[in-house]
């Protein structure tokens, strides 16, 4: 009901207002202040652009937590609240870019030898997460990005 009245009185989509209210209700226990959340975030930003944590093949949240030496469920919470993202559409994100990096700046590197430089075990997963964040193959990338220059 409260989800209809939203919807008629607000004109508008209330999915990220309905997201804020599931999160304040699954984190309401969670005691992480603004504070903690900015240090978890920023340590957070360190380790997968400084340590390029994301090269690990086999990283999960929890070895994320212990590299920044932050609780599990409070890493969590800072991911999907204050960078709205999981675990892995982080990681996939951070790949990608490493990715696009090398297919343009070292083109004699194939593309098998980029993807499990930046971490992904499988040629299905890394196609995959290329394709959603550039549109495109590797492949296509990097040929674009040869005949465009």
């Amino acid at each position: 009901m409260r989800k209809l009245l939203r919807q008629i009185f607000s004109g508008y989509d209330t999915s990220s207002v309905e997201q804020k209210d599931t999160f304040q209700r699954k984190y309401e226990k969670s005691g992480l202040t603004l504070h903690e959340a900015v240090e978890i975030k920023e340590k957070i930003k360190s380790a997968f652009e400084d340590d390029k944590i994301y090269k690990n093949n086999a990283i999960g949240l929890n070895d994320l937590s212990q590299h920044i030496a932050k609780d599990r469920y409070k890493v969590s919470q800072v991911l999907n609240e204050y960078m709205a993202k999981n675990f892995y559409a982080l990681l996939n994100e951070y790949r990608i870019a490493e990715a696009k990096d090398l297919l343009l700046s070292q083109p004699f590197l194939s593309v098998k030898a980029i993807m499990y430089e930046v971490g992904f075990n499988s040629k299905t997963s890394f196609y995959g997460a290329f394709k959603k964040e550039t549109g495109q193959s590797p492949n296509d990338f990097r040929n674009l990005a040869i005949y465009a220059s």
